[in-house]
This record gives structure tokens, sequence and C-alpha cells, in this order.
């Protein structure tokens, strides 16, 4: 392709990591470095610019925020005021998601760029399948299964609360869009269990389930970062009854994520200037190269 544009990372956790190696593979964009609060050479990938400031690296096309989802408004915010387009994976449902899609749309208006917030895979893909679910069987029910599997959002939702050196959270499903989280803590020196286990089923991300805490001595010799989902729909097709739709994917959490993000991103700048969620961007414009000739091997 005779113009690659120049993508900087956010961010080198889980997803930053899986975000260097799907621009490596992009076919369009070329990774121009990572930018990390401590700006230490990545050994798997020596060649790679570690900066602690995206202003280091030039003349910038886009960014791919893999920075926890608590930091997504002000860093995408941050990004955009300077003319760079972002791809996130925000996770949080609802209008905590429309409340930062108003509020970087003005921001990427303002800076003529573009944004695509949400663009994991739930919320992202998995919501793409769900609307095709509902045009396809207007009235209905439909419940999305997660797991069983390793919830990127709420293990880093459990390890920044205070005592927790390091936290898995894991999803299994009871059916019927029911969830249960069992979460493992590695406990600070001196940290209060009790503390920390109060705190955990307080917060936002697991308020609303069946949530169990449970003190290791190792994270991470527990740690797999598998995952998948099941989204089923029984529904009505005009005046037709019984429509039964199963969608099911067993995937590599940050992975998929990561490819997701570099997809919309790529979406979001073919689009005018704004913030999109990726319900609301044509899917020819996640895939690399000519829309016709995707069109005609699709179709």
């Amino acid at each position: 392709m005779s113009h690659r544009k120049r993508i900087a990372v956010i961010g080198y956790g889980n997803v930053g990591k899986a975000c260097v190696e799907a621009l490596q593979a992009a076919p369009d964009m070329l990774l121009a470095g990572v930018v990390r609060r401590r700006p230490t050479p990545i050994a798997e990938h020596p060649g790679v610019p570690v900066v602690a400031s995206i202003d280091e690296l030039g003349k910038i096309d886009g960014a791919l925020v893999a920075s926890p989802t608590r930091e997504v408004a002000r860093v995408a915010e941050a990004l955009l005021a300077k003319g760079v387009a972002t791809a996130d994976s925000f996770d949080i449902h609802g209008e905590p998601l429309l409340e930062l899609r108003r509020k970087l749309d003005a921001v990427a208006k303002a800076n003529q760029t573009a944004a695509i917030i949400s663009a994991g895979w739930d919320p992202g893909t998995d919501s793409m399948i769900r609307a095709i679910l509902e045009f396809a069987a207007p009235r209905g029910i439909t419940f999305t299964n997660f797991g069983p599997g390793m919830s990127m959002g709420h293990s880093t939702a459990a390890k920044a609360i205070d005592g927790v050196r390091d936290a898995l959270s894991l999803t299994f499903p009871a059916g019927q869009g029911v969830h249960r989280r069992l979460v493992y803590v590695e406990l600070e020196p001196g940290a209060s269990f009790d503390d920390v286990e109060r705190a955990i089923k307080a917060d936002a991300y697991f308020a609303k389930d069946d949530t169990r805490v449970q003190a290791v001595e190792s994270v991470a010799e527990l740690m797999d970062v598998g995952h998948g989902v099941i989204i089923e729909r029984k529904g009505v097709s005009g005046l037709t009854h019984n429509q039964q739709f199963r969608f099911e994917m067993r995937i590599q959490n940050p992975a998929l994520t990561a490819q997701v993000m570099l997809s919309g991103l790529r979406a979001a700048m073919r689009q005018q200037p704004g913030c999109y969620t990726p319900l609301e961007l044509p899917l020819v414009d996640f895939l690399p190269g000519d829309r016709e000739a995707w069109i005609g091997k699709l179709m």
C-alpha cells in the first residue's frame, strides 16, 4: 500500500503487547512506537521506540489506547486534542459509554480527527452481533453468556484496590445472561483481606454480580487469558416465531481486543471527524484495502 498510517500504542500491559503484534502484522499501518510511563526498552521488541510522550514520535496518524477503562477518557481526550485519531476498548456499558462518546465527539470534531470507543469484543464485536440478531428477529430475547475466562477490565479494577498486589477476575456463566465473578487476589503485606473483599464487591464492576473473592499466594500461577462468549436469541421474523440463533467464540482475550481496536481505528479514520462506536460504522471500513474487492469477495 502506498501510504501506511503511523500508529502509536499507549500502554504496554496485556492489551498493549497484543496491539504491538497486531500492528506489526497490519498491511496498511506502521508501528511508530510505544508510549508508557517508564520508557524502558521492550526486550521482546528491541527495535521498537519506547517513549514517555507521544510528542517524541514525530507525526502520528492514530493511537491505540491500551489504558485501563477508567483512564481512557483522559488519555483519549489529550490525544484527540493533538489531532491524533484514537481507538480504545472502553468496557463499561450504558450511560458511561454514551457520556464518553459525547465528550470525545466534541474534542474530535474541534480538532478535525476521529475516535472509536469500545472497540473491543464486548462492548464491540458482540454488540455488532447483537444488532444483527435484533434486525433479523425484531421481537425476542437475547442472552449474552461470557466465559469461562479472564475479564481484563474486572482484573484491572480489582488490582487497583488498596492492599492488592495482583488480581485475576474470572467470569463464569450461570446461564440466561447471569454471571458469577471469581476474584483471586494476591495481597500486599499487612493488607486486610476483609477490607479488600468489601472494596471489590462494592466496586461498580462487581456490584451487580455474584462475586466471590479468594486470597492466593501467587496470581501468576493461576493466570490464563483465554475467554469466550455465547450469544443466543430466540425471536420472531415478521410473523414467524421460533427463529433461533447462536453465536459462539473461544478466544485469547488480549489478542482479539487489540485486533478489533486496530480494525476500529482503521474504520474511524475513514469517517468524517467525530467519535463513533462500532455499531455506527460500515463493516467494510474495518477491513484493509479496496471496498469493492471486499464486496466482491464477501457478498
